[in-house]
């Protein structure tokens, strides 16, 4: 299992997940995830995870990941704070 960097749970709504290595792309990620957070009012878990074995595990290559309760919603890229509220509420 991989080891936990930073949990916070707000709440129980939905799992919020993101793989990271410390990479410029992967800060941004954990920036627009907390704002589009914050802009809708969500208290979500969200699990930051460094473990690179992991993320080999569930078949991906690339950092960042979002996965929300289980599901990949993006990998390598950095979603914009719009597009991750969209995510978020399933638009």
């Amino acid at each position: 299992m991989a080891r936990a960097v930073r949990e916070r749970v707000w709440g129980n709504a939905v799992k919020i997940e993101v793989y990271v290595i410390g990479c410029a792309k992967c800060k941004r990620l954990e920036r627009n995830l907390e704002q589009a957070l914050r802009e809708l009012g969500r208290e979500d878990e969200l699990i930051r995870l460094e473990d690179i074995e992991e993320i080999k595990r569930r078949g991906v290559m690339r950092a960042p990941v979002l996965f929300i309760d289980g599901e990949v919603k993006s990998v390598g890229i950095v979603p914009g704070v719009d597009e991750l509220k969209a995510i978020l509420t399933g638009e």
